[in-house]
């Protein structure tokens, strides 16, 4: 039996690449004969898509210090791949939610201005694409901190810079593109398909687990739709479209200040792995996630395979940390929940790797072996 292995990342636990290594163990184990395994870690433009695409493709890393979601340095992590052409950037390195403590979250503050910083960085070395995941964010700004880090400049009434964004974005009423801003390819991987403004915006749906209640909705809405007019035409065309809510507005912001295009993450991903090839060859496909819920099958990874495994007929099984309830999805032959009830939630997550294998070779055992 041909086995495909292409797990996403456990958020917190195991990358995609230690989720994938720890499946593989426990198949090899829980098998009387060696399996004809191929591996592939996963990822769709959330965080963990610097590691996965370097990972699978041999390419390189370095770290670069940038300014944090608050104003603090931190180092984030840029990936170039082997043809020497393209790089692969994590907003999430520069401006994710991760870096801030939950009692510091200040989406009135919170910038993207790090990403931009990542950009320019690229830009200077003469970077010919780059690769943009956007998941993960701190952020509720509209890219506005990514575009002054690039040379935009927001101006009052009375043509002075307006630098405390979003918080003070009601007070712009000029906007200026910067004349010497020469842009590479850049491509946005992004996760989700929500719009910019609306009940499905990001203020809204994304918002709360940033720091924004429910009381705020309006006068984070009412910014972002500044930003709209603010952009125009342009703007007024991108805020409708999938994808232009993510990262707090980045999604938007990538379309009106870079030019770029919105990809849904786990195509791109797919394309660059050959992962359809790998689909179709294989006899069984294993995924899985930290967590399987429903917006496992809005995008993200899991399903998305899932997805491409049954245009070809293939069973496919996913493991994940814990799951909810999927209503009548038939994407998945088979669901095993690693988590252990007698550990604590740090515990699970601290033992993931070991409980990933454990149940791949139950699994296996039971599943794949002869008798």
């Amino acid at each position: 039996m041909r086995i495909l292995i292409a797990s996403d990342k456990f958020k917190g636990s195991l990358t995609a690449v230690e989720a994938n290594t720890a499946i593989a163990e426990g198949i090899r184990k829980g098998t009387e004969q060696e399996p004809d395994i191929t591996s592939i870690p996963i990822a769709d433009g959330g965080d963990g898509l610097v590691a996965t695409l370097v990972a699978a493709t041999g390419g390189t890393t370095e770290s670069l210090e940038v300014t944090g979601p608050l104003g603090a340095p931190t180092n984030a992590t840029i990936g170039f791949l082997p043809d020497n052409e393209t790089t692969v950037i994590e907003m999430a390195e520069a401006s994710g939610i991760a870096l801030i403590p939950a009692d510091q979250l200040n989406p009135q503050l919170a910038s993207t201005f790090g990403t931009g910083e990542m950009i320019r960085h690229l830009i200077s070395r003469g970077c010919k694409k780059i690769i943009m995941g956007i998941g993960g964010s701190a952020t509720n700004d509209g890219g506005t901190g990514m575009a002054r880090a690039l040379g935009f400049q927001f101006l009052d009434s009375q043509s002075r810079p307006v630098e405390n964004l979003p918080a003070d974005l009601l007070e712009v009423t000029t906007m200026i593109a910067p004349d010497d801003l020469a842009l590479p390819e850049i491509l946005i991987a992004c996760d989700v398909t929500n719009p910019l403004l609306g009940p499905d915006g990001c203020t809204r749906i994304y918002g709360p687990q940033k720091g924004i209640t429910p009381d705020q909705f309006e006068d984070h809405e009412s910014k972002l739709s500044h930003l709209v007019s603010l952009c125009g035409e342009k703007g007024r065309n991108a805020a409708p479209l999938p994808g232009a809510g993510a990262a707090g507005g980045l999604g938007f912001g990538s379309i009106v200040f870079l030019g770029a295009d919105l990809t849904p993450g786990f195509d791109l991903v797919s394309e660059l792995l050959n992962l359809e090839a790998a689909v179709q060859s294989a006899d069984l496909v294993i995924t899985g996630e930290g967590s399987l819920d429903a917006q496992s099958l809005l995008g993200k990874g899991p399903g998305s395979l899932a997805r491409l495994a049954r245009e070809y007929g293939k069973e496919v099984i996913a493991v994940c940390g814990r799951s909810d309830d999927l209503g009548e999805s038939k994407l998945f032959d088979k669901i095993i929940e690693i988590g252990d009830p007698a550990l604590t939630l740090k515990e699970n997550m601290d033992r993931a790797f070991e409980l990933l294998a454990a149940k791949s070779e139950d699994f296996a055992r039971k599943s794949l072996s002869k008798p």
